[in-house]
Formats: structure tokens, C-alpha cells, sequence
């Protein structure tokens, strides 16, 4: 138990995870965190940035377990920690350290004050630990989680039935104007529209409808990651209206690895 002196009476106990961290004045940090109980809350590390602290390791981007912190009446203080995961193994390599700091500002532009964010950590918590253990393609990991987290804000495609007559058969074409898919005789409404694999319609599916616990449990030929991955980058700058600081940095490693 990571733990400061301070009165306790107002304490309150909060599961989440840091997914930012400010320096503020000489010794403090301002953390953004995203808990279960009262969605992303802003949190004062005093004295977090001094070598000796012991609120020094708690107040790093992507730890997570449970925080003891006073509410004051503009933000919290943050008293002590448990932590059950710092995932350290993101700050080893640069690659994951900036694909984990883009899923950390993709939950933050998501995520709200005073909501239940169950579903919002949860599906950020097994994305990093997916991340850590290094056994999925990183296209493959940024695919899933974006998609899943625009599906979880009630924002994602309809890939299920044609979105101009509701036709569940031969649903192979993909519409960004309608936002899902069109059958094929109704993609000469959309001039737009293109074709996609069977198995990225299938992936798409799958990852709309599972549970986070499952999400990551698929494989995909390169061919399929790529035709995924492009849907979803195209439909995500079409309909999230934010750009991520955090994405020129991906951009960078995927046009390496892309390139190897």
C-alpha cells in the first residue's frame, strides 16, 4: 500500500488507471484518471515528482489498481495506492509505450465525469495487457480497440444488415455515407461504397458483438489485417471528431513496419 499522510475521514477508494500525468509546479502532478466508479477524474499528486515520494511510481501513464483520494471541490487528492499493475513492460520498448499512449488518449477524448466507465477500463486494461504480452500484430491490436471503442460509445458501424433495405444476405460492401454495409443491390446507391473480404465482414462482426474478454482470441491473414485496419482508420476519421496528439507517432511506426 502506497500511502501519505492525510485526514481519511473524506477519503474515497476508486478502481482505475492513470492515463496521463502533468508536471505541476516544482514537485506536483496533475494525473487524469479513468475509474469504474466515478468515470475520469483529475487528481493532484503533491510532492509525486520528488525522488523519494511515494506517490512517485502510482502516478505513471497506464498504472492501474485501486486509488485512495480526498474530493475536494474542483478536483482530487490523491492520499495512496494499490497497485495491481504498472505494466511495465510498455516503458521498455517505443513502440508500445506509444501505442499504449494513444489508447490512453483515445479512453481520455471518450471518456466522462461522474459516469459509469466499466466498460471504457475494461476494454482499455485487456488492450494493454493484449499489448504487453507482444503476441498480436499491432495493426491488428489498434484495429480491435478503436473499432470496439467507437462500438461502446454508441458510434460504430452496422454490420449486420444493409443499411438502405435491410438485406441480411450478400452484405459485402462497405458505406461510410450510410455508416455500414450495403447489399448488392443497393451499392449503386452509393458510388462510394467498396467491396470487402468475407472474413474482414466476419472480423468486423466479431468484434462488434463479443465481450472484451474475447476480443483479442482471432487471428487474421495479412491481406484481412490490412483491409480491416483500413476500414476502420477511414470510418474512425469520418466520424470521430478529434485527432489524436498521439497518432503521428503511429503513423510512423506502422509505415515501418508495413515497409519491412
Amino acid at each position: 500500500m502506497i500511502e501519505r499522510e492525510h485526514d481519511m475521514r473524506d477519503s474515497v477508494k476508486v478502481l482505475g488507471m492513470v492515463l496521463s500525468a502533468m508536471p505541476m509546479g516544482e514537485y506536483d502532478k496533475r494525473l487524469l484518471v479513468l475509474t469504474r466508479e466515478r468515470g475520469k477524474i483529475s487528481v493532484f499528486a503533491k510532492g509525486a515528482r520528488k525522488p523519494n515520494s511515494v506517490l512517485l511510481a502510482c502516478s505513471q501513464p497506464f498504472t492501474f489498481g485501486t486509488f485512495e483520494v480526498y474530493e475536494g471541490k474542483n478536483a482530487y487528492t490523491l492520499l495512496g495506492a494499490e497497485i495491481s499493475n504498472y505494466f511495465q513492460e510498455l516503458r521498455l520498448d517505443l513502440s508500445m509505450i506509444s501505442y499504449g499512449l494513444y489508447f490512453c488518449e483515445f479512453a481520455d477524448y471518450y471518456s466522462r465525469e461522474n459516469v459509469d466507465e466499466t466498460d471504457t477500463l475494461k476494454l482499455l486494461y485487456q488492450t494493454l495487457r493484449v499489448l504487453a504480452g507482444n503476441r498480436l500484430p499491432l495493426l491488428q491490436i489498434r484495429a480491435v480497440y478503436e473499432l470496439k471503442m467507437i462500438v461502446l460509445n454508441g458510434e460504430g458501424p452496422q454490420v449486420y444488415e444493409c443499411q438502405n433495405c435491410g438485406e441480411k444476405e450478400g452484405i459485402l460492401s462497405f458505406s461510410l455515407k450510410k455508416a455500414g454495409m450495403l447489399c448488392d443491390n443497393c451499392i449503386e446507391k452509393d458510388s462510394y461504397a467498396f467491396r470487402v473480404n468475407t472474413s474482414t465482414l466476419y472480423a468486423m462482426q466479431y468484434i462488434t458483438s463479443s465481450s472484451v474478454e474475447k476480443l483479442f482470441s482471432f487471428s487474421l491473414t495479412e491481406d484481412i489485417l490490412q483491409e480491416l485496419a483500413g476500414i476502420v482508420t477511414r470510418y474512425r476519421k469520418a466520424y470521430v471528431e478529434h485527432t489524436m496528439k498521439s497518432e503521428d507517432m503511429l503513423q510512423q511506426l506502422e509505415k515501418g513496419f508495413l515497409n519491412e
